[in-house]
């Protein structure tokens, strides 16, 4: 039995998006496939079958091209089209520059994946030989095909935020290397400070501990710190607290470090220079620490400025720097036609493995912005223990009997859940409502 149905939802999407490209990139225009790099672009002035009208190569940098765009126009309208659309691949900052040029001329640009230029290499004529004139035409043959997207124009908040965002994930990820260096120096030449806390490195009081033993131990021996006594010990660690960020001191982890500065435990020989590398550590962590924030400051500032912060900080468990590491990486929500575009852009769209009767394992697609997956799932750790919603979707992915999913899978199915809120609360302008977010789910009492 057939059954008549007209487009889903998704091919009406589909359809308006190839229609937006369409008339961005008329029949009657010619299409200037450019390769760029750093000194020499690769131009190529292609018709939409294919077929080349005109070449050139120069020698030059990508904002030095007015002269060579203003050729591919002469040179297209000789042909007999009314105009040109630029394309290129979006690889590195020199795509930037172009657009401003094309702006500068009146001229459109759009961009072709670089993964589809990738492939495309090897449809043309089955070899993976790459040259800069055949990626030209290439790109040009895509932008063709409607295989491109137009470019994002941001407005100088979201191009700042795009820059702070990036900024604090450099931070971050230093921050954790500082960590990691730190507990492999201290397993190797004195484990027994591991062992004062159940988490040492995420408690303020063992850092602030472990500076001040580290700033007074004498030739690379922490028993030295014990001659200054210990209520000399306790003021000290009282005045280092602070500039962890912490307000009281937990006496437990401190007496522990204190006790431990007499274990003889690790590799003797290479405790005096670890120790000191250890310091160095510490000092660069709370250079980074500061760093940071002054960094996540600025970005919630910024949200201030877009009138965004009162809405994104109604979804629970959400902090406005959370939602402002995310908003760095997706740019303005309303260039996203849904939700579900957001979570495509993030690669946490599922892709289905399927055909016929055969149904087989549904994983993400891992595509679009790493650093967006990043920020998403940092904030969801954040989230879940605080927002009832989440945290009974992820309880009933865990738990149900038909395709049970793991704590992880589950996490990455929140974290799409959490983009598409963000993404409704800022496009529609509304706070966050539980019963909304929750859709067909029962909301838990706690909502």
């Amino acid at each position: 039995m057939t059954h008549r149905i007209g487009p889903s939802r998704g091919d009406r999407r589909r359809n308006a998006r190839k229609a937006r490209l369409r008339g961005l990139i008329p029949r009657e225009f010619a299409i200037v496939g450019v390769d760029l790099a750093d000194r020499k672009q690769v131009f190529a002035v292609c018709d939409h079958d294919g077929g080349v009208h005109g070449r050139r190569s120069v020698n030059k940098r990508a904002w030095q091209l007015d002269e060579t765009l203003g050729w591919a126009k002469a040179a297209a309208v000789e042909a007999g089209f009314a105009g040109v659309v630029v394309a290129c691949e979006p690889t590195g900052h020199r795509w930037r520059v172009m657009l401003d040029q094309c702006d500068e001329l009146g001229l459109t640009m759009v961009c072709a994946p670089p993964m589809l230029v990738h492939r495309e290499r090897e449809r043309e004529d089955l070899t993976p030989d790459r040259s800069d004139a055949k990626d030209a035409v290439l790109i040009a043959g895509l932008a063709a095909q409607l295989r491109c997207y137009e470019p994002e124009r941001p407005t100088a908040q979201w191009a700042r935020m795009r820059h702070l965002g990036a900024r604090r994930s450099e931070l971050t990820t230093a921050c954790g290397v500082v960590r990691q260096r730190m507990r492999s120096l201290l397993e190797c030449v004195w484990p027994a400070a591991l062992a004062t806390a159940a988490d040492p490195l995420a408690s303020m009081t063992w850092r602030a501990t472990m500076a001040v033993i580290c700033a007074r131990s004498v030739d690379g021996d922490p028993a030295a710190i014990r001659r200054m006594g210990w209520p000399r010990f306790q003021a000290a660690v009282r005045r280092e607290l602070p500039r962890w960020g912490g307000h009281r001191v937990t006496w437990t982890i401190a007496r522990e470090l204190w006790d431990a500065t007499t274990d003889p435990t690790g590799v003797m020989v290479h405790r005096h220079g670890a120790l000191e590398r250890v310091a160095d550590a510490l000092t660069d962590w709370q250079r980074l620490r500061v760093q940071r924030g002054a960094v996540e400051a600025r970005m919630v500032h910024l949200l201030d400025e877009l009138n965004l912060t009162s809405l994104v900080t109604t979804i629970p468990g959400l902090s406005a720097v959370g939602a402002a590491a995310i908003l760095a990486e997706t740019g303005d929500p309303h260039r996203f036609d849904s939700g579900r575009a957001v979570v495509k852009h993030a690669g946490l769209a599922p892709r289905d493995n399927e055909s016929g009767t055969f149904k087989g394992t549904s994983r993400v697609s891992g595509r679009g912005r790493p650093e967006l997956r990043l920020a998403v799932w940092r904030a969801v750790w954040g989230a879940l223990p605080h927002n009832a919603v989440l945290s009974a979707r992820h309880h009933h992915l865990r738990t149900r009997e038909h395709n049970r999913l793991t704590d992880h899978q589950a996490r990455v199915a929140v974290a799409g859940s959490l983009l598409r809120q963000l993404h409704a609360v800022i496009v529609g302008g509304v706070a966050w409502d539980a019963r909304t977010a929750a859709g067909r789910q029962e909301v838990i009492a706690a909502a």
